[in-house]
C-alpha cells in the first residue's frame, strides 16, 4: 500500500468521524481523517460543549435569585471576557484529548479541505495532493441556516455566539427550536434584554404540548419576550446597534441579532454528486440503515446524512460503521429511541411518543405531575416542574417520558433504559420511591390523570 493509500479515508473531524476512524484503526485499518478546522467538530469546538458551559453561567442567575430564602446574602457580578477565556481552555483541552485518542491506534490526522474526486479517491485541497482508500466516510456536520435577507450579513449564528467581544444590551434571537431557546436562556441569564422571534405559533413545535407551554411560561418569567407569527425580513445597520424590520412592518433596534433558524448539511464542494452519490431532498446524504450512500465504497455518518442531529447519535453511527465495514459484525442504529434534552431554564428531556402522537396509536393512559421544585419552596417563585409519563391502556408499555423542570436531562438519561427494554407500567411502579426527588413522581403514580379512548380525550 502506498503512502498515499488508505482503508479508510474519514472526511470531518467531529464526533462521528473521529470514533469511525478510531474504530477502524483499532481493527487494522490505515486511516486518515481530514479536517480543514479544528478536530472535535461542532459539538466540542462551537456547539454542545461551551454551550453547556454558558448554560452553567446564565443559571447562577436563578440560584442568586432563591439565595436569600436559603439565609445567603449574595453581591454578585458577571465578567463576559472571563467566561469566554476559559471556555477556549476547556475546548483546547478537550481537542487535544480527541487528537490524542486519534493518534494513539495511528490514525493519520491530515489538516486540510478534501473533495471526494471518485468512489475511491480524494483530492486535498491546500497540498494538492490525492488519496486512494477503499472506503470513504463523509462526516462533514452541518451548519447555520441563514435566511437570505437584506442585512442579514449583520447577524450572527451560534458560531459566533460564543466568542463575542462583548455581551450585547439586547439581542433579538430568530427560531423557536432548542438552539433558539437555550440560548434565549443563556443571553437573558447573563443580563442581557432578550427577545425570540418565530414565525410558528408556538416554540418546541415539536415537542410534547406540556413541555412548550410549560418552557413559554418560564421563559416568560425570565423576562424573556416571544414574539410569534413574525418573521425577520430585513437588517439595517444604526449606529451600535441593528435595526431588525419584520414581517408586519414593525422596526426595532437591538444591540445584536442572531439566526437560530435551523441547520443545513455540509456538502457543498464535496463533489458529492459528481460520484454519484445522491442526496436527500433536504440536502442531506441519502444513507442506507448501514450508512452506506448510493455509492457503494462512500458512507456517510452524523448530521450530514439529515437522520437526527446529536452528537451520541453520530458517535453511535461512526461505531457501527467501523463494525459493520472493518470488523464484519453488521450493525444499525436504532433511531427509534433517542433521549433528548433541551438545556433551557427550566430545563427539558424527553423520549419516546408525545401525547398527540401516542394517541394516535390506540389507546393510552397519561400520568402528569405538576409541582413546585424544592429548591423554590422558600422563595416567592412559582415556577412549576412537570413530569409527564404515556403508557398504553390499562398499564401497558410506557410509549413515552417528559420531563420538564431541573435536572430533567439527567433523569431522561436513566429513563432510557426502561424504554428501551420494554418497560410497562408495573416495571415503574415496582421501583422503589427515592425521597426527597423530583424523579420519584415517575414511580408513584396512581391512576391515570387521563386517558384517550378510541382517539377520544376521556377526563382530564
Amino acid at each position: 500500500m502506498s503512502a498515499d493509500s488508505y482503508d479508510l479515508v474519514v472526511i470531518g473531524a467531529g464526533s462521528g468521524g473521529v470514533r469511525a476512524a478510531r474504530m477502524a484503526a483499532t481493527y487494522g485499518a490505515k486511516v486518515a481523517i481530514v479536517e480543514e478546522f479544528r478536530v472535535g467538530g461542532t459539538c466540542v469546538i462551537r456547539g454542545c460543549v461551551p454551550k453547556k458551559l454558558y448554560v452553567y453561567a446564565s443559571r447562577f442567575h436563578d440560584m442568586f435569585d432563591v439565595a436569600s430564602s436559603f439565609g445567603w446574602q449574595v453581591d454578585a457580578s458577571f465578567d463576559w471576557p472571563t467566561l469566554v477565556a476559559n471556555k477556549e481552555k476547556e475546548i483546547t483541552r478537550l481537542e487535544s484529548a480527541y487528537t490524542a485518542n486519534l493518534e494513539k491506534p495511528g490514525v493519520e490526522i491530515i489538516k486540510d479541505r478534501a473533495v471526494v474526486t471518485g468512489a475511491n479517491s480524494v483530492h486535498l485541497v491546500g497540498q494538492d495532493r490525492d488519496l486512494t482508500a477503499r472506503y470513504i466516510l463523509v462526516a462533514t456536520g452541518g451548519h447555520p441556516y441563514i435566511p437570505p435577507i437584506p442585512g442579514a450579513e449583520l447577524g450572527i449564528t451560534s458560531n459566533e455566539a460564543f466568542d463575542l467581544p462583548a455581551l450585547p444590551h439586547s439581542i433579538l434571537i430568530e427560531g423557536g427550536g432548542y438552539i433558539a431557546v437555550e440560548f434565549a436562556t443563556i443571553f437573558a441569564g447573563l443580563g442581557v434584554n432578550t427577545t425570540i422571534i418565530y414565525r410558528g405559533s408556538r416554540i418546541l413545535r415539536t415537542f410534547d404540548d406540556d413541555m412548550a407551554i410549560g418552557l413559554e411560561a418560564g421563559l416568560t418569567d425570565r423576562g424573556i419576550k416571544l414574539i410569534y407569527q413574525t418573521t425577520i425580513k430585513s437588517l439595517a445597520k444604526s449606529g451600535n446597534d441593528i435595526v431588525a424590520t419584520f414581517s408586519d412592518g414593525v422596526s426595532a433596534p437591538y444591540g445584536a441579532v442572531m439566526f437560530a433558524t435551523g441547520r443545513t448539511p455540509n456538502v457543498k464542494g464535496l463533489g458529492l454528486e459528481k460520484v454519484g452519490v445522491k442526496l436527500t431532498a433536504m440536502g442531506a446524504i441519502a444513507v442506507d440503515a448501514y450508512s452506506q450512500s448510493s455509492v457503494p465504497s462512500i458512507y456517510a455518518v452524523g448530521d450530514v446524512t439529515g437522520r437526527a442531529a446529536l452528537t451520541p447519535v453520530a458517535i453511535r453511527e461512526g461505531w457501527y460503521f467501523a463494525e459493520t465495514v472493518f470488523n464484519n459484525n453488521p450493525l444499525a442504529v436504532d433511531h427509534s429511541q433517542i433521549p433528548t434534552a433541551v438545556f433551557a431554564d427550566p430545563e427539558i428531556g424527553v423520549i419516546g411518543l408525545t401525547e398527540t402522537e401516542a394517541a394516535t396509536h390506540g389507546d393510552i393512559d397519561v400520568y402528569v405531575a405538576r409541582f413546585r421544585p424544592m429548591m423554590n419552596t422558600l422563595s416567592t417563585r412559582t415556577e412549576r416542574m412537570v413530569l409527564k409519563l404515556i403508557v398504553g391502556a390499562n398499564g401497558g408499555k410506557v410509549l413515552g417520558c417528559h420531563i420538564l423542570g431541573p435536572g430533567a436531562a439527567e433523569m431522561i438519561q436513566l429513563v432510557a433504559i426502561p424504554l428501551g427494554m420494554a418497560a410497562t407500567k408495573a416495571d415503574f411502579d415496582r421501583a422503589m420511591a427515592l425521597h426527597p426527588s423530583a424523579a420519584e413522581e415517575l414511580v408513584t403514580f396512581k391512576a391515570p390523570s387521563y386517558t384517550y379512548r378510541n382517539g377520544q380525550k376521556v377526563g382530564g
